[in-house]
């Protein structure tokens, strides 16, 4: 019989009792207080730790004294970070404490005081219906979803019910992307809506209907300011793009993708001064303290492809974040960062791991990353790939991609399954990491399986009336088996027949009596139809519709904007053939 050395670090095992025959985690030993909260085993090569923390950047005046903080006469805490150096526990950090099992409120607020952990949470979103929680790596993985209003789609009612649809598909955090429409309007309402935290990028709203050249000091901070007085709970600064970055775009297959950092590039090149987000980086400190807004530091600079990843220009600005990271924490801003988009496979971890160490454990917030480039409308998929590494080796929270990512803005049914695919890296994470208890839930799944309780099954799976709709599909009677097997084929019924196993027989799982399931409801229903955004037959109808437009016939190709060779000519058609939207030049 062979024996195996597994690979076990000490971590936990997810699974609360330890039941079953899985070993338990290959992940370190937690450090919870420490650098090496929950923390994947470091590769050979991959970077140390950063051994400084938020104690490290305390404000002028302030002092260490056998450990504790003492702030110079007069000082009055504003932010989260702020009270958790002083040493006091606010109700938001209670609460987080509440809904992370495996945290004290004493750890949370000592984790909020290294900078390993934000709350973000608004002064005045709190006086609303926000719930406070909390991102970093001593948490469980959290998931952010976009939305937003553009100048072509949607509007302030459609993104209240995108925020309502988000949070129903358990998005922990949600961004405001909106570039069209009553921009404050849609603001407002959605943040006295909104039961958790709300993202926006401020300079959306800074150049609507105007020129990114008419960007000034002035009008940064007047939109910044309003912002905060509305309650958004963290903003996007995308302060670490510097005019010595610039260089670095040059030869990439598809320059700054970051719509902040393309604006602010433009910018710098028109005025030939350093990014006024740079420069006036301590006066933005001084509007998010007030309100305890939250900074999510812009990755301006992030790759837009795999060719690009992991370049100078990326890696450059990272490392500025990590500065701008150590300024915010002596201002007593509560800091989080940023991260690319598309990285291959292979270069996820040391991603991760060299903003841990750049940024001395500010927790880092990742979009994907996505793992390929040629799968138009499944990026959902290739991403979420990517984002269960992401957390694995040391993301604190995942932004979500939907089927619509490059294609258009996203609908209902697109929030859902982006929401979906990264609860999955989420979850799929903090098992790994040996969160403890994060196995319990799939622990009770598979003992409803193993029973062939079928209501159980649907009543423990994320989405049950999806769960059910598949199920009740084919077979609508509940039986000892599914339809994929039928009844001699079943190897979970026939396992229960063989007494050495005890597969089946779980107390409180064991099921009363066979049932037949109701009809189908008009939801589950419309989930078997449409099994996705679009049908084949409108999919088909869409490409077809594109295709007489262009002028093409069966077997041609259309031509690309971006294909050199024929731009000249893709020009020409667009210009010709298709609807032009007016911009502002």
């Amino acid at each position: 019989m062979p024996n195996p050395n597994l690979p076990l670090h000490g971590a936990a095992n997810p699974s609360t009792r330890a039941e079953g025959t899985n070993p338990g985690s290959f992940a370190r030993a937690a450090e919870v207080g420490g650098a090496l909260t929950f923390a994947s085993p470091d590769t050979p090569g991959m970077p140390a730790p950063s051994s400084l923390t938020a104690w490290d950047f305390l404000p002028v005046g302030f002092s260490l004294v056998e450990g504790a903080c003492r702030p110079p006469v007069g000082f009055q805490a504003s932010t989260q970070l702020e009270y958790a150096r002083l040493g006091q526990i606010t109700p938001a950090m209670r609460r987080v404490a509440e809904r992370e099992d495996h945290l004290t409120a004493e750890q949370v607020r000592n984790e909020v005081a290294a900078g390993r952990m934000i709350i973000p949470a608004n002064k005045v979103h709190l006086q609303y219906q926000l719930d406070p929680m909390c991102i970093g790596r001593a948490s469980l993985t959290k998931v952010n979803a976009n939305m937003g209003a553009s100048p072509v789609s949607s509007g302030t009612d459609e993104e209240v019910e995108k925020l309502r649809w988000a949070e129903r598909w358990g998005a922990d955090t949600v961004m405001d992307l909106s570039t069209g429409g009553d921009l404050d309007g849609c603001r407002d309402a959605i943040l006295r809506s909104a039961r958790v935290p709300i993202g926006t990028v401020p300079i959306y709203s800074m150049i609507l209907g105007r020129k990114i050249e008419d960007l000034t000091e002035s009008l940064i901070m007047e939109t910044l300011l309003k912002q905060a007085r509305q309650g958004v709970d963290y903003f996007t600064i995308h302060a670490g793009v510097l005019r010595a970055h610039l260089p670095f775009v040059r030869d990439r297959l598809i320059g700054i993708v970051s719509r902040g950092g393309s604006l602010l590039a433009k910018w710098m090149l028109v005025h030939g001064k350093e990014n006024p987000m740079y420069t006036h980086f301590d006066e933005i400190c001084d509007i998010m303290r007030e309100y305890d807004v939250s900074f999510s530091l812009g990755d301006g600079l992030r790759p837009g492809g795999l060719a690009d990843a992991s370049d100078r220009a990326q890696l450059a600005e990272l490392e500025t974040l990590g500065e701008l990271t150590e300024r915010a924490w002596k201002k007593g801003c509560q800091v989080m960062v940023e991260g690319p988009g598309h990285v291959p496979f292979d270069q996820i971890e040391y991603n991760m791991k060299l903003q841990r160490r750049l940024c001395h454990g500010a927790p880092f917030y990742v979009l994907g990353p996505l793992v390929t480039d040629v799968f138009p409308g499944y990026d959902h998929i290739t991403s979420c790939i990517g984002a269960t590494a992401a957390a694995y080796h040391g993301a604190a929270m995942l932004c979500y991609v939907t089927p619509k990512e490059h294609l258009g803005l996203p609908k209902k049914d697109d929030v859902k399954q982006g929401c979906v695919a990264y609860k999955i890296a989420a979850h799929a994470a903090d098992v790994a990491l040996g969160i403890p208890g994060s196995r319990d839930w799939d622990d009770q799944l598979t003992k409803a399986r193993a029973a062939l309780n079928w209501e159980k099954h649907f009543e423990l799976a994320f989405d049950s009336d999806t769960a059910r709709a598949f199920h009740d599909e084919d077979l609508d009677v509940d039986t000892d088996f599914c339809a994929m097997c039928g009844h001699d084929w079943c190897s979970v019924r026939i396992s229960k027949e063989i007494v050495e196993f005890a597969s089946g027989k779980a107390e409180g799982f064991a099921r009363e009596r066979v049932l037949k399931s109701p009809a189908l409801s008009d939801e589950q229903r419309e989930i078997l139809e449409r099994r996705g955004v679009l049908s084949p037959e409108e999919i088909h109808f869409l490409a077809t519709k594109t295709k007489k437009a262009m002028g093409l016939t069966q077997g041609n190709k259309a031509s690309c904007h971006s294909d050199v060779a024929e731009s000249p000519q893709a020009q020409r058609l667009q210009q010709e053939r298709l609807v032009q939207l007016r911009t502002n030049a």
